[in-house]
């Protein structure tokens, strides 16, 4: 028998760490493998091809934030169904989404392979790196479908309580992108080109393993071929709290387009710092994101239970954890910072600026836990549609507005980079004012039949 989580039954605190545990391992070898390639590029080809990956980080951060919403809708709706044990609604749920979470990979890979100059261009990328930027981009994107596959079968393993299978896929994935890196660009000298070919041979070997523990599944899980169809009240379902919720990240992504913006103004040292250091945004966003995803998975199967008194403490518990991990992440990088940055670069200039970014960002951090735990609780309740508009208001207007007046004044990059702390902070007042709202309704109006 797997071993699963079931949320509606036991203690929460412990249910919600160690359904956690194996994602944060899982977030976190994916960011590994992301800092391989950076690595690589940084020591065995040239500071431009780290720059050159790192200007274009913020647009696929956007392609595949999209995606991985999509996989959190998808994760939302099928926990409700195996919270209410209805096999039926299961099963449509798996083929349907199966359908919809591929073609969604293949629109964005084909719209990211037509836009991204053009992109680049208009976010003023520096000449001598936005040639690298292309490349890496346009490749890139050919693994989009296998990435919208595996988050389509982490959703769905993962609402199930099963977080150990995509954490040993993306182990078996992983190393080959490793592997591939070191080949490619030390060996054969493929340099951007290497490390993006080894990204996506390593994205379509986690979808194969995930397409392959689906088929073998036996029970209402189990993907088939011949069942492959789209059902319409799955897919109006899908589409409700998919879209919004890949568009939440879509949105970060968007406004941070224009910070990187600002930090182009700046001379090509500071691009390259920022690129280095800003890898430090998915080590701590990943291990706070598992929380988030236990946050919702856990409110889904308990409101699909028709356990009410464990949907509200399901949040506390899951923002407490996601706080305190990004606190002490942030004192570890505070400390070690400057060893952080001297993995990717040895230049002590680029180190020294990228320190000013790392500084602040390590102090901010933890701030975004109240803010996404709380847009993960309302998913968990079925709702993704409000929390986005007001992603839309303090993430993305917000931070738009600080560039063209407070950074314009003070035009210095540690006044771009304080802008996060501060969206994050009335982005986080709103969204818990709306879901406090948002679970009185839902929990007064809770009957056999209520539906996400």
């Amino acid at each position: 028998m797997e071993n699963k989580t079931v949320f509606s039954e036991g203690s929460l605190c412990r249910n919600i760490l160690f359904f956690s545990l194996p994602l944060i391992f899982t977030n976190l070898l994916q960011v590994l493998f992301s800092m391989t390639d950076i690595a690589v590029l940084g020591r065995f080809a040239s500071p431009e091809s780290m720059g050159s990956v790192g200007s274009v980080a913020i647009l696929v951060f956007m392609c595949t934030g999209i995606l991985m919403g999509f996989g959190s809708g998808v994760n939302a709706i099928a926990a409700f169904y195996i919270g209410a044990k209805n096999e039926k609604n299961i099963g449509e749920t798996v083929h349907t989404s199966a359908i919809v979470s591929f073609f969604a990979g293949v629109v964005i890979c084909v719209l990211g392979i037509i836009f991204v100059r053009q992109v680049l261009e208009l976010m003023g990328t520096k000449d001598v790196l936005i040639e690298g930027s292309v490349l890496y981009f346009k490749i890139y994107m050919t693994g989009m479908p296998a990435l919208a596959f595996y988050n389509f079968g982490n959703g769905i393993l993962s609402a199930d309580g099963d977080t150990k299978s995509p954490l040993r896929f993306l182990m078996v994935s992983g190393f080959f992108n490793v592997v591939l890196d070191l080949l490619f660009v030390v060996f054969f000298k493929m340099d951007i080109a290497g490390v993006a070919i080894a990204s996506v041979v390593a994205q379509y070997v986690s979808a194969i393993l995930v397409f392959i523990k689906l088929y073998r599944k036996k029970d209402a899980l189990a993907l088939r071929f011949r069942k492959l169809r789209i059902t319409e009240n799955k897919l109006q379902r899908l589409l409700k709290i998919g879209i919004p919720a890949g568009m939440q990240n879509a949105i970060f992504a968007f406004a941070n387009i224009f910070i990187q913006v600002g930090i182009n103004s700046f001379d090509a040292s500071m691009v390259i710092a920022n690129s280095a250091a800003s890898n430090s945004d998915p080590l701590v966003y990943n291990v706070m994101s598992a929380f988030y995803v236990a946050c919702a998975t856990s409110i889904a199967q308990n409101y699909g239970a028709q356990k009410k008194e464990r949907i509200l403490k399901s949040c506390f518990i899951s923002m407490g954890y996601a706080f305190f991990s990004a606190a002490a992440l942030g004192i570890f990088l505070i400390i070690l910072g400057r060893d952080f940055i001297s993995i990717f670069t040895t230049d002590p200039v680029i180190i020294e600026l990228g320190m000013k970014r790392l500084t602040i960002m390590s102090a901010s951090y933890c701030i975004s836990s109240f803010m996404d735990t709380s847009i993960a609780a309302s998913r968990g309740l079925g709702e993704t549609m409000v929390p986005t508009i007001i992603v839309i208001i303090g993430s993305c207007v917000f931070r738009i507005i600080w560039i063209y007046t407070v950074f314009a004044y003070f035009k210095t990059i540690e006044s771009l980079y304080l802008l996060f702390a501060f969206s994050w902070t009335i982005t986080a007042v709103a969204e818990i004012a709306y879901f406090i709202k948002f679970y009185k309704k839902r929990i007064g109006a809770l009957t056999e039949s209520t539906a996400i």
